[in-house]
């Protein structure tokens, strides 16, 4: 290609079909690698609330707006010790999307995080689009610190807010030394995306097996999350026969933590872990086994 226009989305990918791409490797052969993400956000009571599970009265918006606050606290509250028991049960490890600020909300959580051995992304400072930040490069800036603070390192990876970034996202990351990022939802493989300060790499997320979407916007029945899954799962495993993939899980407390859907997340895994030829990484694994092949 021609000179990099970081201005420019499409310069910093190459078009890259997969069946045409050099075979990777898997350490053991799998076929499948699967990665759980756990999102851990500060939504203040004090402004609009990202999501709502319960419109205003009468369609005019309310502040402060308790009871769809509510509804995302109890995620923290309950649904994030079910997620914590539900991993720690199958030996499975998260990567940990998590504001900065919730470090300090929600100190309990993310020491429990930590203690599990669960490997910490990135996730904003406060829950909001990267284009209402004021100052990005700060707020990238505190959520490292804050993670570092708490764990004793900075993160590898980053998740936006909403997967959104602004032109200067990326080149803002990989100046901080973000190694990875969730927010291209574009394959099933990691890829090298370009910035200003060398690449960095995209570890396939998901929009399909992600609560949000299928809970909060697409208002699916509880076990969604199983059959949705369960599918996604098998043809990634067929596909991975010939050429590996990667299948992402995206979850949130307030969502799939309700008790009427924690046993539907349960069977999933235990779904996928009867497979042979699973390996079941974090994202900065995934990180290191793609730099391997490289």
């Amino acid at each position: 290609m021609t000179e990099f226009d970081p201005s420019r989305i499409r310069d910093r990918i190459d078009y890259s079909p997969i069946v045409d791409r050099p075979k990777l490797r898997l350490p053991n052969g799998e076929r499948v690698v699967v990665w759980t993400i756990v999102n851990v956000e500060n939504w203040s009571p004090a402004g609009p609330m990202p999501r709502a599970v319960l419109p205003p009265p009468m369609g005019q918006p309310l502040l402060p707006d308790v009871p769809n606050w509510a509804w995302h606290e109890y995620g923290m509250r309950v649904g994030f010790w079910r997620f914590l028991e539900v991993l720690s049960k199958r030996n499975l490890r998260a990567s940990f999307a998590v504001n900065g600020s919730a470090c300090s909300v929600y100190e309990a959580a993310c020491r429990a995080a930590h203690a599990a051995g669960w490997d910490f992304v990135g996730h904003g400072f406060v829950q909001q689009p990267m284009h209402r930040v004021e100052d990005q490069a700060q707020a990238i800036r505190d959520t490292m610190a804050a993670i570092k603070d708490l764990t004793g390192a900075a993160p590898r990876g980053w998740e936006s807010p909403g997967l959104t970034e602004t032109i200067e996202t990326l080149d803002l990351l990989a100046a901080e030394g973000i190694e990875y990022v969730c927010d291209w939802c574009f394959d099933d493989q990691p890829v090298a995306i370009r910035t200003k300060s060398g690449p960095i790499v995209s570890v396939p997320y998901t929009l399909e097996i992600n609560d949000v979407v299928m809970t909060a916007v697409q208002g699916h029945r509880s076990d969604e999350i199983f059959r949705r899954g369960v599918d996604q799962f098998d043809q990634l495993y067929l596909e991975g026969a010939d050429q590996p993939r990667v299948m992402a899980i995206s979850i949130h407390p307030y969502l799939t933590g309700a008790p009427h859907r924690i046993k539907y997340l349960e069977m999933l895994y235990d779904y996928i872990l009867r497979h042979e030829g699973v390996a079941m990484m974090t994202g900065s694994e995934i990180l290191d086994w793609f730099n391997t092949q490289n």
